[in-house]
């Protein structure tokens, strides 16, 4: 018997729009798939929906009073942008921090560092279909959140550091308590190896999709993690110190393939990576001033200046123009996530539609820093 086959016989292209409200965006974005069947043959993002005007509007500012505004960048690790921004004008004004101070910052920022990657490991976990990590992950991340609030007086976006150092010292009881999460954490990450890294139903799900080669992603300008998952071995922490980085003695995780996979397993050692800063940092912890002598009214003298730190999610930058006046002429903010989001169609193309989820998931974006 043979079965003839039409040549009109064919499929259709067709486009799904997902967005900009759904669970798995991480935020307010929208982006349109073409599909072919199942298959992503195209994928166009689409931003703007949580624009703030945030650069504008910090030339309205004065310098001391934008730090409200930087912190809803990336709400989830606002100590980041606090730090850029201080360490910009810290630059500019020639202005030295004391040593207690860059210890102090190095604890909060790498604590937040942690909080964030463990937002990442839960929702990866919810996007592969595994449920227990995230009650897991938000169960730590809850004491790191009581940490910076006894801290800083805030759980989140903190307006915690300052021109020339932090806005107060740690309180009494903080070390005491930064311990006991150090000593209990590691046994943590343990409970994570074996609830998701060793799961052969999440591995299957996570490796060889979404592979983003080394030279591809620095073309595109990629950083942070995800860079790091393409198997270069680029940190500012390390290439660049700020801050007193250069004291502290950590590796640089990086992958091999460049797939989701290694994003995931990268983001997993840093969490070990950052608790040995922290140990270090509470360890050698010197006495002396947390904040450096600067006038009550920040006027910069007239210039510019760029600085650049590793954040969360990869290279943060401020560019600061500087007129003289307590104002900045003009503030511009290189931020990673609005970068990273570029690799997202080389990365799907060719995957199915559920693949899309988790390759988007694993460059862990946040829409704070992309529209700002």
């Amino acid at each position: 018997m043979t079965i003839e086959v039409s040549d009109d016989l064919r499929t259709e292209l067709m486009e799904i729009n997902f967005g900009p409200h759904h669970p798995s965006t991480h935020g307010i974005f929208r982006f349109i798939a073409t599909l072919d069947g199942e298959v992503v043959v195209d994928i166009e993002p689409g931003i703007g929906y949580l624009h703030r005007g945030i650069e504008k509007l910090a030339e309205n500012k004065k310098y001391m009073t934008g730090f409200p505004l930087y912190d809803r960048l990336d709400y989830i690790a606002s100590l980041t942008y606090e730090l850029c921004f201080c360490l910009a004008l810290e630059k500019l004004m020639e202005i030295e921090v004391p040593e207690r101070a860059q210890f102090i910052r190095v604890i909060l920022v790498e604590l937040q560092r942690i909080s964030s990657h463990l937002i990442f490991y839960a929702t990866t976990g919810l996007e592969a279909g595994v449920y227990t990590p995230f009650l897991y992950a938000f169960r730590e991340r809850e004491a790191i959140l009581r940490l910076l609030e006894m801290a800083t007086g805030a759980r989140m976006t903190t307006n915690y550091f300052r021109i020339g150092g932090v806005k107060w010292d740690l309180p009494e009881g903080f070390e005491k308590e930064l311990r006991k999460f150090l000593s209990k954490f590691p046994s943590r990450l343990e409970e994570y190896d074996q609830l998701l890294t060793g799961n052969e139903i999440f591995c299957q799900r996570m490796k060889n999709i979404g592979i983003l080669g080394p030279e591809i992603a620095i073309n595109i300008g990629v950083s942070g993690p995800t860079l790091r998952g393409s198997g270069v071995r680029f940190d500012l922490r390390k290439a660049e110190p700020y801050s007193g980085y250069d004291r502290f003695d950590f590796d640089i995780p990086y992958g091999l393939k460049g797939d989701a996979y290694d994003r995931y397993l990268v983001r997993l050692q840093e969490m070990r990576q950052c608790l040995r800063i922290i140990s270090q940092a509470i360890d050698g912890l010197p006495g002396g001033d947390f904040r450096a002598r600067v006038p009550k009214v920040i006027k910069p003298p007239a210039g510019e200046v760029y600085m650049r730190t590793e954040g969360t999610r990869g290279e943060l930058g401020f560019y600061i123009i500087s007129d003289g006046s307590a104002n900045p002429y003009k503030v511009k903010i290189r931020a990673p996530s609005f970068v990273n989001i570029m690799a997202l169609k080389p990365m799907v193309v060719g995957h199915t539609v559920p693949d899309l989820i988790l390759i988007f998931g694993s460059i862990d974006i946040v829409m704070g820093e992309i529209d700002r």
